[in-house]
């Protein structure tokens, strides 16, 4: 059997169960292109799935996320005697230490939004002022991924309801965002500057185009730079538009302890927000801060010691 075809049966196999997982038929894909097009699945020898594993070199969560979903791609193809055995490395490296994002203090993001309204002097930027605070305000405030913002339609923000639709966006799914009134107030703000028609995408270049990610996340870094906000664990290319996401969800479960809200009730509404496939994937953008330590600290000690913990 052709290992390209045998990809594409196996995908179309998945997908008649419900399964929408973008990146792991990307991985897929990969594979079957690395390989070749006329290989037969049972020519594929170790030596050559090993070659496909270091052609990146370091070992990351990706190449765990490759070897799962190959895994699952030959238990498939060995039940139905394409292959007798699996050709993927049985030792798998541990992964790598886990990264810890960079949360912003409320001080920091009030000052990253003031820079976007000076910084443009000194920089020839195709992004209106108005359009980079906005599109920072908003990953901030309603913990969008950064391309689900810049996809956004005009048709999907209703400031009148106060509500955006996020159109399948990362594992294919489609979700409504409730926003607050601030967020709506300065989207309206933008919207009233803003170039382009309702064919265009909502957040726009200066002369009405599609605006690119690697343009806005140049202009974040020059914004941070701006303003002295920097990681000084010395952790990657630091701060990340990213880490707004994070932010967002690290600073709403904090104001949840501090409201003495039932947390692990609130934490699906939360997952579901943020467009999460599970609560898993929630948990690693809930980053131990040191206010979030605090609190947390705080309401166990209303528990433990003075037994005034609110149900």
């Amino acid at each position: 059997m052709n290992l390209q075809l045998l990809v594409k049966q196996y995908l179309n196999y998945r997908r008649s169960l419900g399964w929408r997982a973008c990146s792991e038929s990307g991985y897929l894909g990969g594979f079957g292109r690395f390989m070749g097009a006329d290989v037969n699945v049972a020519d594929v020898g170790v030596e050559r799935v090993q070659a496909y594993f270091d052609k990146n070199g370091a070992i990351t969560s990706t190449w765990h996320t490759k070897h799962a979903t190959l895994r699952s791609f030959y238990r498939y193809a060995i039940s139905r005697g394409y292959v007798a055995a699996s050709p993927l490395p049985a030792a798998i490296p541990k992964l790598p230490p886990q990264f810890i994002p960079y949360i912003y203090s409320h001080e920091e993001l009030r000052r990253l939004l003031k820079a976007a309204d000076s910084v443009h002097r000194r920089v020839d930027c195709c992004l209106a002022p108005v359009t980079m605070r906005s599109i920072v305000l908003l990953l901030y405030a309603a913990g969008l991924r950064l391309q689900e913002s810049l996809d956004l339609t005009p048709a999907a923000v209703e400031l009148n309801d106060s509500l955006l639709t996020i159109h399948r966006s990362k594992f294919d799914k489609t979700r409504l965002v409730p926003i607050g009134p601030q967020l709506r107030d300065a989207l309206t703000q933008y919207s009233r500057t803003r170039v382009g028609g309702r064919d265009a995408t909502f957040f726009t270049t200066r002369a009405g185009g599609r605006i690119k990610k690697p343009v806005v996340q140049e202009y974040f870094r020059i914004l941070c730079l701006s303003e002295g906000i920097r990681r000084q664990d010395g952790v990657g290319e630091q701060p990340r538009l990213h880490d707004l996401r994070h932010t967002f969800a690290v600073h709403r479960l904090t104001s949840w302890y501090r409201q003495g809200a039932d947390v692990q009730k609130l934490l699906p509404h939360l997952s579901t927000y943020l467009g999460h496939v599970d609560i898993q994937s929630t948990q690693a953008y809930l980053t131990m801060t040191p206010d979030l330590l605090d609190v947390a600290g705080k309401r166990f000690e209303r528990y433990a010691i003075k037994g005034e913990y609110d149900e």
